[in-house]
């Protein structure tokens, strides 16, 4: 039996051992093993149980004095003691002896020349489908000269147990920067495998000169690329996709000096509500070799109902990029004439759409703002601000400055427009209709709003455009949708202050950076 080098690792006696199976041959292991179930459109469906999402609070970083200065320690970035992580790691190698080993050897970084190499071991087929989908996948020459520069072992049947192994729960993501190492254990949901080579890409690209996003980018008939941050909800992969322009990818870029690349080979997206009339892409997506998770399905009749949530809120499907039409399949594109960051404001003050300088797209960045809703109609009038310092805090091991200043370096160099575009709701407290979001993210990419006459807000300091093609002039300036002004001062005020509350975290951020924000 072929191990192909499991020994370095320790696992000597795997029962089986298979490497880049092909899409079918992965689905059948899985059926065979009574991990899922196909559904009618031939998707692999599966129920990753208890976690259903992210363990952010079980995430660690193995501090060693290789690292131990580079990390940004705190509430996201928690350290373990590189003794704790040998002793599970030794522990989770003994569990994977005698079973069924899958291993999946492939690429982040669509760009060769920032190209990483990943060796994935799972003990599940199906989420070893999930990162073939996923990740880039190599040539039949790339694999056979591969050499992995990390490992993610992915063993989410091994517990923990807290007390003895110094971790949180029976689930613990564990990064080891040093070892090139990657343990995720107790818990199956596949994200936890996709966002390890995330963070692990936002540790080595930036030495690279390099700048990690965690965004969407599409590019137009021209070679014009775009990229768009943003927080859940705000309408990131719906703005991206757009029929004028290809897709680059809808999740993790890098910025390098000559060109904008996707890191991934597939999308993962949410499947609540999901409907072929809002989001066609992706509801045609999920046929076979898609992975399922978490998706209420008729066992009788294999179709699926996308609006129960009973399973999870976060349910999920992981497919390949060519599922999608009007996906560019190489992930290169150039480097991005327009960054746009979007949000979800509910109290209804930030513009539609406004201009940032350089020290304000720094400041926006690394606020990473929307707004977190209670509830529907209880909610826009209660709204909770939520920041995500530079829209992916989870998986940024460094300091928040290292990424802001990239972003400043990489918007300098290349010459882009950088917009701050509100997807939410307004006074009228009607939000945002999506025709007209479609209007600003167009005008600022072909160019066109630049034309327009901009006026300075009083709260935020943002430039913002008096008109805009396809969209009514009253709805540009915030406060001309309130018919009480003293409502809107109120409101405009309140969240100008949770801005700057918020920014205080941030000491190594420069005065004029600090300067550029709201004014509370």
């Amino acid at each position: 039996m072929n191990t192909y080098g499991l020994e370095k690792m320790g696992i000597i006696n795997a029962s089986a051992v298979y490497r880049n199976l092909t899409p079918a041959q992965l689905t059948e292991h899985a059926l065979r093993r009574g991990e899922g179930l196909l559904s009618n459109t031939g998707a692999l469906v599966v129920k990753t149980g208890k976690y259903t999402g992210r363990s952010a609070n079980d995430k660690f970083i193995v501090d060693t004095p290789a690292v131990h200065d580079e990390i940004a320690w705190g509430k996201v970035n928690r350290p373990i003691e590189k003794e704790k992580y040998d002793a599970i790691r030794s522990k989770v190698i003994a569990y994977l002896q005698g079973k069924e080993i899958f291993i999946f050897d492939g690429f982040a970084g669509a760009d060769p020349k920032y190209m990483k190499s990943f060796r994935i071991i799972n003990e599940l087929a199906s989420q070893n489908l999930f990162i073939r989908q996923l990740l880039r996948r190599p040539t039949a020459e790339q694999l056979e000269n591969f050499v992995e520069d990390y490992t993610i072992i992915a063993a989410p049947g091994f517990k923990c147990i807290p007390e003895i192994d110094g971790v949180r729960s029976e689930a613990a993501i564990l990064v080891n920067y040093e070892a090139k190492e990657v343990i995720i254990c107790g818990s199956q949901y596949a994200g936890e495998i996709k966002k390890s080579v995330f963070s692990v890409m936002n540790y080595v690209l930036p030495k690279m000169g390099v700048f990690p996003m965690h965004c969407s980018a599409n590019i137009g008939m021209d070679g014009d690329s775009a990229v768009f941050f943003g927080l859940s909800g705000t309408g990131k992969t719906t703005l991206s996709a757009d029929p004028n322009r290809q897709l680059i990818g809808d999740d993790e870029h890098g910025w390098a000096d000559d060109s904008v690349f996707n890191f991934e080979g597939g999308c993962y997206a949410k499947c609540i509500n999901l409907s072929e009339e809002k989001e066609p892409d992706i509801y045609r997506a999920i046929k076979f070799g898609a992975l399922v998770e978490n998706v209420v399905m008729d066992e009788e009749t294999r179709e699926f109902d996308f609006d129960d949530d009973s399973l999870a809120e976060n349910s999920r499907v992981g497919y390949p990029v060519e599922y999608i039409n009007n996906a560019k399949l190489d992930g290169v594109g150039s480097t991005p004439k327009t960054v746009i960051f979007l949000t979800a404001d509910a109290y209804g003050v930030l513009p539609p759409i406004s201009k940032l300088d350089k020290n304000q797209a720094m400041y926006y960045f690394v606020s990473g703002f929307t707004s977190k809703l209670a509830g529907t109609e209880i909610g826009i009038t209660s709204p909770v601000p939520t920041f995500s310092t530079c829209f992916g805090e989870p998986f940024l091991p460094l300091d928040p400055s290292v990424y802001a200043s990239m972003l400043a370096d990489k918007v300098e160099k290349s010459g882009a427009k950088v917009y701050l575009v509100n997807t939410g709701w307004n006074g009228t407290g009607e939000r945002t209709k999506l025709s007209y979001t479609r209007a600003m993210v167009t005008a600022a990419l072909n160019g066109s709003l630049e034309k327009a006459e901009f006026v300075t807000d009083p709260y935020f300091g943002v430039a913002v455009p008096t008109s805009c093609e396809g969209v009514p002039s009253e709805l540009l300036i915030p406060a001309n949708t309130w018919a009480d002004k003293a409502a809107y001062e109120a409101k405009a005020h309140e969240l100008a202050k949770s801005f700057v509350e918020n920014f205080k975290k941030y000491d190594h951020m420069s005065a004029e950076v600090v300067a550029a924000g709201p004014k509370a």
